[in-house]
């Protein structure tokens, strides 16, 4: 808002500018406001118009909580019977007693108005969180993502370390190493290893890990440079920005063949993970595939072998159409994979 005196001030700058050949748009930009703005404070033919903002009384709202009810909802907020409960509470509590002085919102309001809101408790104050990083892949070897998991050996406190980069659309495991100790030598090792591997050298993906110090370290962001390849990370503190990865280590660890005793020597952790990912890889139908094994995917056979089951489905209805009360199951190529998708809110 602007005083009688600036509005005149305003007003004599920009005639002057116009006087002299200037624009009346370039003139009201120079200064700040609009042309239309210009009109309002100075009508044609009335002199310059006071702001009458300050003065307006606005209109109250039918609606609208006198002062005596803010008041007396206050009083019963701070009363020995409400101070420790909150809002939501306390709503419910004075309907029992066949009373109903306003909404959770309207007393979260009222509070809020009389600076009465503050965190209390042990629990950590609510933190806004940025959204998690995300990535499409629509191809193999587009974007990797990489943890390490432990191992139990048969010695108390003693652990091996898996480590792991799988691909986000095929979800074929790259490669994976496991070694007695975590560092992040180990890490550039079996970045390294993979890239060769899947001969990416020449278009080398993106590897999203999560913040472990092993994975984030200046030695493994030197080495993720110097090759080239894009560097991901989940959010601090945030265990499930890399989903897919803890998904495997989930169906590895809950495997039946898993040796829940542990493992007896680094050579058998190594080759109990071996025989895991070739099962993985090549023989388990991955559900989130429509149920391809990875490798098929990996190697672009999945595409054929849907649309023979969707044959298969197609055929069997046309033989005994009266079995099928609608459509036949959907097996149609997924053509993208999505890391930390965007979640959709439903209703409830």
């Amino acid at each position: 808002m602007s005083s009688l005196a600036q509005r005149h001030d305003i007003l004599t700058m920009i005639d002057e500018a116009v006087t002299s050949g200037a624009r009346l748009t370039a003139a009201c930009d120079v200064v700040g406001i609009a042309p239309s703005t210009l009109r309002r404070w100075r009508p044609a033919g009335i002199d310059v118009k006071q702001d009458k903002r300050p003065k307006a009384k606005k209109p109250v709202q039918p609606k609208q909580l006198s002062g005596e009810e803010k008041q007396r909802l206050i009083d019963i907020c701070n009363s020995p019977e409400f101070a420790h409960l909150p809002p939501s509470q306390i709503v419910p509590a004075l309907a029992d007693q066949g009373v109903y002085y306003g909404s959770e919102s309207t007393i979260y309001r009222v509070l809020r108005e009389h600076g009465m809101l503050h965190h209390r408790g042990r629990a950590k104050a609510r933190q806004k969180r940025r959204p998690p990083t995300t990535h499409v892949a629509n191809g193999v070897n587009q974007v990797w993502m990489m943890d390490v998991t432990w191992l139990p050996s048969r010695v108390k406190g003693q652990f091996y370390y898996l480590y792991m980069v799988e691909d986000l659309y095929s979800r074929y495991g790259v490669h994976w190493e496991v070694f007695t100790e975590e560092n992040s030598e180990h890490t550039c090792q079996v970045i390294e290893q993979s890239m060769w591997r899947e001969k990416a050298v020449l278009n080398p993906p993106i590897l999203h890990r999560d913040n472990g110090s092993v994975l984030k370290s200046q030695t493994v962001r030197q080495k993720l440079h110097d090759m080239g390849i894009g560097s991901s990370h989940s959010r601090p503190r945030v265990s499930n920005d890399n989903a897919f990865v803890e998904s495997l280590f989930r169906t590895l660890k809950y495997s039946p063949r898993w040796p829940s005793e542990g493992f007896d020597s680094l050579k058998a952790a190594q080759e109990w993970a071996n025989d895991f990912m070739q099962w993985y890889n090549h023989e388990h139908r991955h559900s989130a595939l429509k149920f391809v094994t990875p490798a098929q995917r990996h190697q672009g056979k999945d595409k054929d072998l849907l649309a023979k089951r969707d044959e298969v489905y197609q055929q069997a209805k046309a033989e005994n159409p009266m079995r099928w009360s609608g459509e036949t199951r959907d097996w149609s190529h997924i053509p993208t994979m999505t890391l930390n998708p965007d979640r959709v809110a439903t209703v409830t």
